[in-house]
């Protein structure tokens, strides 16, 4: 199937990974997280993306976000990417690449893929073995999905409010699900659309994407 083209029509929740050059770490500090969520932030207020889900790792990053914009996403990690990594080369006395070239990305089809993806992000503190509970990493969207812990950077998705009536009941809901195995064939169509620059999604889904994009 055909690559994905970089334009990331507005409306559509997208997954993306910045990973660190050669697999190098790219936080080294909570210090150096904060600072990333931090332009992070403020990056998805200026260009207007939501953001739904995410979690910081050493070495690379996933967000789960849908733009408003068709130029949004592109933007956005422009923005991160030139603030990020002057604070980082200066706090460590280095120069040069940070980050593995361009982002990767991958739509994501709301119905059928979006909490399965946003499982995926949230876990992977879990699969790395870094914890054994995802409540236990402070870096990822789980504590405000499943705990209720506020965070700025915070978008909750109409998919995940639609798990209950209220806030207690979502965060219920939601542990329950994320309680529950991840399917083995999903978690590979993930990583494979993300790396691929494939959309996750149906025949459907993706003729309908490639339709906005043309």
């Amino acid at each position: 199937m055909p690559r994905c083209r970089r334009l990331c029509p507005a409306g559509i929740p997208v997954h993306v990974i910045q990973r660190g050059n050669n697999r190098q770490a790219i936080f080294t500090s909570d210090k150096d997280i904060a600072a990333y969520a931090n332009w992070l932030e403020k990056g998805a207020t200026k260009f207007e993306i939501r953001v739904h889900a995410w979690v910081f790792m050493t070495n690379h990053v996933h967000l789960l976000v849908t733009p408003q914009h068709d130029d949004a996403m592109s933007r956005l990690m422009q923005y991160v990417g030139r603030l990020y990594v002057r604070y980082f080369n200066y706090s460590y006395a280095r120069s040069g690449t940070l980050f593995e070239g361009r982002f990767r990305s991958s739509l994501v089809q709301e119905e059928e893929y979006l909490l399965t993806c946003q499982r995926y992000i949230e876990l992977n503190p879990v699969r790395a073995g870094m914890v054994t509970d995802p409540g236990d990493y402070r870096w990822s969207s789980y504590r405000a999905h499943a705990l209720g812990i506020h965070a700025r950077l915070w978008k909750a998705h109409s998919i995940y409010l639609s798990l209950g009536e209220d806030y207690q009941a979502r965060q219920e809901a939601y542990r329950d699900l994320m309680d529950g195995v991840l399917d083995q064939k999903a978690l590979v169509k993930i990583r494979q659309c993300v790396n691929t620059g494939l959309d996750l999604g149906s025949e459907k889904f993706r003729a309908q994407v490639e339709g906005m994009r043309s």
